[in-house]
């Protein structure tokens, strides 16, 4: 029941979408969401952005998550600066940032001091890294659920579903630094983009 209603919501029309009501409220949701973002705020943003306060449709959120991916610096300060600059112009920028950083600043600075007494034991040690297991799976789930977004993209499912496979391939088995995947794969996926965009505004101007 909670995942069919999670999928109505991810699939509302862009007309249904709710607002930010101030720079506060972005800064409250994005305190809210980085403190659930142990290990990775991806899997939480989505829920909450797409499913919880539906802000953003899942075809949008991909296309902002792309494009703070794309650009220097974390992808979640990225998203939240486009999120905040987008209702709220550089009040909400700054006021989604602030929400993104003031909080889990201080409570990292307090685990750095707390983890350099502790962090050399054992139990700790695996504490950790049974934590990366859950993470990772975490943020294949969120993929997932995307990736039924790419059904809508101009590009077509199969050239996506390639684009992701040769990716895949470039980080994960060959270790290719990420920098030539996104010129290269990035650039490829962008001109294949461009070129069905064009087709589409040829068709319509036919039509």
């Amino acid at each position: 029941m909670a995942a069919s209603s999670e999928n109505t919501a991810a699939a509302q029309p862009d007309s249904d979408l709710q607002h930010p009501r101030s720079p506060g409220d972005l800064f409250w949701s994005f305190s809210a969401l980085a403190l659930q973002g142990f290990g990775g705020v991806f899997a939480v943003a989505q829920r909450e952005m797409v499913d919880r306060k539906r802000w953003v449709t899942r075809e949008q959120f991909l296309g902002d998550f792309a494009a703070a991916q794309i650009l220097p610096g974390p992808n979640m300060v990225n998203f939240a600066l486009m999120m905040g600059d987008r209702t709220f112009g550089l009040r909400g920028a700054f006021a989604a940032l602030a929400g993104m950083l003031f909080f889990p600043g201080i409570l990292v600075l307090a685990l750095a001091i707390l983890f350099s007494n502790i962090g050399s034991l054992p139990e700790v040690q695996g504490a950790l890294r049974g934590m990366g297991a859950v993470v990772a799976g975490l943020i294949a789930s969120s993929a997932a659920r995307l990736i039924g977004a790419l059904k809508e993209s101009v590009m077509g499912l199969l050239p996506c579903v390639l684009f992701i496979i040769a990716a895949f391939i470039a980080v994960g088995l060959l270790h290719v630094p990420m920098v030539w995947v996104l010129f290269v794969v990035g650039g490829m996926a962008w001109f294949w983009a461009w070129r069905q965009l064009g087709a589409v505004r040829v068709q319509r101007t036919g039509a």
